[in-house]
């Protein structure tokens, strides 16, 4: 009980002291917020204050800054209207001219429209006196208009054929001397360069005998021998008086040829019947063909043309061993014809190795042209674009005799070179009857044109001399006949070598004295 007291009396003053402390904490708030509230209320009214103060000073430099802009669009009005009224004068003055002008115009328009009266008038009476003059002129020349314009326009032509017979005249001379210089130039070095044997043949091969006993041997009992030996060989043999010899006659030369060795071989071993005739046959045409394939070979080394060629071309490159074009062996004119071909191709910067090429095989239809129709040129065209030969060498082949376009210097070349290796001296023979129609045909040329009094074709065919009618033709249109003759040979003919046109005109004027 004692000690309840004087906790109870703790516990009581600890709150009253709480109680006052609570009182003061109260007043003091109480008074701090009322501090505060003025403090606030005092930088509400400077802020206030301030406030006014700035929009005043913005109020003043937004009316200083609507003032100077003011100015500036007043002084941009201002001199807007000055360029205005200066455009204004300048369009005032602008219309004043134009105004000027137009009356100008049409005053020129009236001053016009009078002369085109004027010269309407003129012109009528200018026709007038035309049509009276050209009556006049028909009443004195006693020719009517459509006549007179007859003879003026055969007069003009025959001014115009005169102009165009120098003009063909000068440029042909111009063009023939600049070509036939560089033509002769690399002509020349390439002969000069190049010399080539001349082989001629004929359709027969004599084969020789040890005695005129072989003969009957040869024919055998009742002839079977040679029945046999010209059904194996596909060759007609000749037998007859000629001492020790039996002749071997066939157009074909690979079939001549393969007679002629299996003759030989018949005739050394001396055993000549049907069925040992059969055997020897079958060996030579193998050995036949094994030379040709060889001298194929051999034929494109001599012309330096590379490998790559299909066997059949090979093999009909040595088939033209056997035959011949007038006398000139078919394979040594095709591989001198490469050689030239390769020459002028290196002289002129062509592509040597198509030219040597095509060269070489120009002929190769030669050999097939009796078992296919078409002209050799164009059936050797086809045969080696079927072996494998370039387009460039197939169109060299087919062109070579004009057969088809020329479009490259290739296709040139090989025509000019096989020209010139049959046309140089003793390459070629001709027979009497085609070399008598070359000339016929070269007269017949020449005497088709107007004004062509006589032709003489001399020179064995290599000139045509061609004399005219004085009357008809003139200097300076015998240029343009010789010409037109010339090209008509080049269209017409076929020929080695060149013609040359020689257009002859005199005048001869005689008077006897008594």
């Amino acid at each position: 009980m004692n000690v309840l007291v004087p906790i109870l009396g703790l516990v009581i003053g600890l709150m009253a002291g709480v109680a006052a402390g609570y009182i003061f904490w109260r007043s003091h708030e109480r008074s701090r917020r009322a501090q505060a509230r003025s403090e606030a209320e005092g930088i509400l009214e400077s802020a206030r204050r301030e406030a006014e103060t700035i929009k005043r000073e913005a109020a003043l430099s937004a009316k200083e800054a609507s003032l100077r802009v003011k100015d500036e669009v007043e002084a941009e009005l201002r001199a807007r209207r000055a360029e205005l009224s200066r455009l204004e004068e300048r369009l005032n003055s602008r219309d004043a001219s134009l105004d000027r002008r137009e009356e100008e115009l049409d005053e020129r328009r009236r001053e016009l429209s009078r002369r085109d009266e004027v010269l309407e008038r003129k012109l009528e009476e200018i026709e007038e006196r035309e049509a009276e003059q050209l009556r006049r002129l028909e009443e004195i020349s006693g020719l009517s208009r459509a006549e007179a314009e007859r003879r003026l326009l055969s007069g003009l032509e025959a001014e115009l054929e005169d102009r165009m017979g120098r003009m063909v005249r000068d440029r042909t001379l111009e063009a023939e001397e600049r070509a036939e210089m560089e033509a002769r130039r690399i002509i020349s070095t390439t002969m000069e360069r190049l010399a080539s044997e001349l082989t001629s043949e004929s359709t027969v091969k004599t084969v020789s005998l040890p005695s005129d006993d072989m003969k009957g041997r040869i024919i055998g009992r009742e002839g079977r021998n040679i029945r046999a030996f010209e059904a194996n060989t596909g060759v007609d043999v000749i037998i007859d008086d000629t001492p020790e010899t039996v002749v071997i006659s066939c157009f074909d030369p690979v079939r001549r040829e393969v007679a002629r060795v299996a003759m030989e071989r018949l005739v050394e071993d001396g055993r000549i019947h049907p069925g040992r005739i059969e055997q020897v046959v079958a060996r030579a045409r193998k050995d036949v063909e094994k030379e040709m394939r060889s001298a194929g070979r051999q034929a494109m080394y001599d012309a330096k043309v590379g490998g790559g060629m299909h066997g059949d071309l090979v093999r009909l490159l040595g088939a033209l061993r056997y035959r011949t074009s007038y006398g000139q062996n078919v394979l040594a004119h095709s591989v001198e014809v490469a050689n030239l071909c390769g020459m002028m191709a290196q002289e002129l910067g062509a592509n040597v190795k198509v030219a040597r090429r095509a060269g070489l095989l120009h002929d190769i239809g030669k050999a097939i042209d009796h078992e296919v129709e078409g002209t050799h040129a164009l059936i050797g065209g086809r045969f080696a674009r079927k072996c494998g030969e370039s387009e460039e060498v197939v169109r060299a082949i087919s062109a070579h005799h004009h057969e088809i376009e020329m479009e490259s210097v290739e296709d040139v070349l090989v025509a000019t070179a096989d020209a010139v290796s049959a046309a140089r001296p003793g390459a070629r023979r001709e027979s009497t009857e085609t070399y008598l129609e070359r000339l016929r045909n070269l007269e017949d040329i020449a005497l088709s044109h107007r004004g062509v009094d006589k032709a003489y074709a001399i020179q064995a065919g290599r000139e045509i001399r061609v004399m005219v009618q004085p009357s008809e033709v003139d200097d300076r249109i015998a240029a343009k006949l010789a010409y037109d003759i010339s090209r008509q040979i080049e269209s017409e003919l076929e020929y080695p070598g060149q013609i040359r046109v020689t257009v002859i005109r005199e005048s001869r004027v005689s008077e006897v004295a008594h």
